[in-house]
């Protein structure tokens, strides 16, 4: 599925080639962390398929077990635009929320549940 999308500003924009079937959701603490929110939604887009307009701002987070990711901000709005191996980036973990396409994009699995939010796991209007 091709999609499109970029930050709040404006100043950094996508295009990708993305697999809608693997669309996930992350309930890791470092996920919560990082979004200010309960959870991250994201979706792998392999690096041949991947375009990206403008200049990020990247972080290195390490997690407990070690590995390190590569997270790609917008300097200016501070948007979340994907996560990667800080090496030899191949796949990019693109936040659901910057995609234009996101409603079409319902997560397929649940990861870290063991740090999910109670309340998260049951909302309903």
């Amino acid at each position: 599925m091709k999609i499109d999308g970029g930050c709040h500003c404006g100043k950094v924009s996508f295009a990708a080639e993305i697999d809608p079937e693997k669309v996930s959701i992350c309930h890791c603490t470092d996920c919560q962390n990082l979004t200010g929110s309960a959870y991250r939604v994201v979706v792998p887009a392999p690096k041949a398929g991947f375009k990206l307009s403008g200049t990020l701002k990247t972080y290195i987070k390490t997690a407990e077990s070690g590995n390190k990711r590569m997270q790609g901000f917008c300097p200016e709005c501070g948007t979340p635009i994907y996560s990667t191996t800080p090496t030899d980036q191949q796949v990019y973990g693109l936040r659901i929320g910057t995609i234009r396409q996101r409603a079409e994009l319902r997560p397929k699995k649940q990861l870290w549940c063991r740090s999910a939010l109670q309340w998260a796991q049951d909302i309903r209007a």
